[in-house]
């Protein structure tokens, strides 16, 4: 099943489907032909259903748009939700305890969870030690490398970082969906069999590349008010959907890349994706919206997104400080002793084994065996298993709490709109 390219002509025979009056440029459609691979068993009303040609949007370039058309009171709320992201950050970058990886790794899950993949907490920190689990856990961990990655490449957000935030996603599970731009037509919702049933058919994969370049100009601004320009850059993002998967988690770890480009933060990454659960559907017809001219939506909807995520984060940050409080009551260790260098660790990597010991915290076979008796018998780490050669214990308390933020933040919605993928 293929799409041909589309004829340099065609774009001037696109209708518009915009709103009128929002002062955002809607996408357009373009009618390409659909050549229907034979080779598969297809029912004669299959056949019927994804016969002739299809309508594939056509992105609206906005590298260069002058003003955000937001209503007064959208603008306030964008530059409360932006002042109060780099107050959480300020705040939470200040204290001691590693919550800078607890918050990303808990970003990474609920992104992961926007596209149903879930795992527990236990799964999740066992997986980031090598340990063989259930896929969901292995690629929510490749979506915390793939956050780390788009940190990483703030400075420098144009086509190339996009990619490399991709790979870092999927170069391990799917290299081969990797390292470049999609090469065929996608779409989201529908049949296998072609894109004439689907909710949303991105651009044509020959129109990638340049939209691209717009989007990595748009990108590079700095005279727009930052959350907005995040929520548009990642709205403009989905809708281009440049790669045959991963787009969904990419685009959210792009909000994080701008917002640390913007100098909203510097320290953590705020869990906007926890909050993004509390109302999928609200996430997904903001995007429809948006691509229908109307930018109000989206711009809402990661603002709130941004408050609920500073308010379950918050609690995150509370619930682990208290944590670690009541082991400085059990631990009957000497200060300087490797037992409370491990206890530090806890909170970022709640799951220990010997070679993550020898690794991270160059703790000898007999140093680290008195040490994790002794946080055994304060009961802070518990094993859970038998081999002595893969033996791994882990605190149970503070997986317990970030088990608990990512149930605060919500139950997926079913989405009325196609899923970002």
């Amino acid at each position: 099943m293929t799409a041909q390219p589309p004829k340099p002509d065609q774009a001037d025979e696109t209708q518009q489907r915009a709103r009128t009056g929002t002062g955002w440029p809607a996408i357009s459609y373009e009618s390409l032909p659909w050549d229907l691979d034979d080779r598969g068993p297809i029912s004669k009303t299959q056949r019927r259903r994804v016969a002739g040609p299809y309508e594939a949007a056509i992105t609206a370039n906005i590298a260069n748009i002058d003003a955000l058309p937001l209503p007064l009171a959208t603008q306030a709320l964008a530059d409360d939700a932006t002042a109060a992201i780099a107050r959480f950050d300020g705040s939470v970058g200040t204290l001691i305890a590693p919550f800078a990886s607890v918050l990303l790794r808990s970003e990474s899950a609920a992104s992961s969870k926007i596209e149903q993949l879930t795992a527990s907490a236990r799964a999740i920190a066992l997986a980031e030690l090598g340990v063989p689990r259930a896929n969901n856990a292995s690629q929510i961990v490749a979506n915390t490398r793939a956050m780390q990655a788009a940190l990483a490449l703030a400075d420098s957000l144009d086509g190339q970082a996009i990619i490399a935030l991709q790979d870092a996603l999927l170069g391990t599970s799917h290299p081969e969906f990797t390292g470049q731009w999609r090469d065929q037509q996608v779409w989201i919702g529908g049949s296998n069999f072609g894109p004439h049933d689907a909710q949303f058919i991105p651009p044509h994969h020959t129109r990638v590349p340049a939209a691209i370049d717009d989007l990595a100009t748009f990108l590079a601004r700095n005279d727009l008010p930052a959350l907005a320009h995040a929520a548009l850059a990642h709205a403009q993002f989905e809708t281009i959907h440049p790669f045959p998967d991963g787009n969904g988690r990419t685009g959210r770890a792009l909000i994080h890349a701008l917002l640390r480009a913007r100098g909203v933060t510097t320290n953590v990454t705020i869990p906007v994706s926890a909050g993004l659960l509390t109302n999928t559907s609200a996430y997904f017809e903001a995007l429809t919206s948006y691509r229908e001219g109307d930018i109000e939506p989206i711009v809402t909807s990661l603002a709130h997104a941004a408050f609920a995520a500073i308010h379950n984060g918050g609690i995150l940050v509370t619930d682990l400080q208290e944590i670690r409080a009541s082991w400085d009551e059990r631990l009957r260790s000497r200060r300087d002793s490797a037992a409370w260098r491990i206890a530090d660790s806890l909170l970022a990597q709640p799951a220990v084994s010997w070679a993550a010991l020898e690794r991270d915290l160059s703790v000898g076979a007999a140093t680290a065996y008195r040490a994790i008796d002794a946080l055994v018998e304060a009961e802070i780490l518990k094993e859970t298993n038998n081999n002595k050669r893969g033996r791994i214990w882990i605190a149970d308390e503070v997986l317990d709490a970030l088990d608990e933020f990512a149930a605060r933040a919500g139950r997926r919605a079913r989405p009325s709109a196609g899923t970002p993928r």
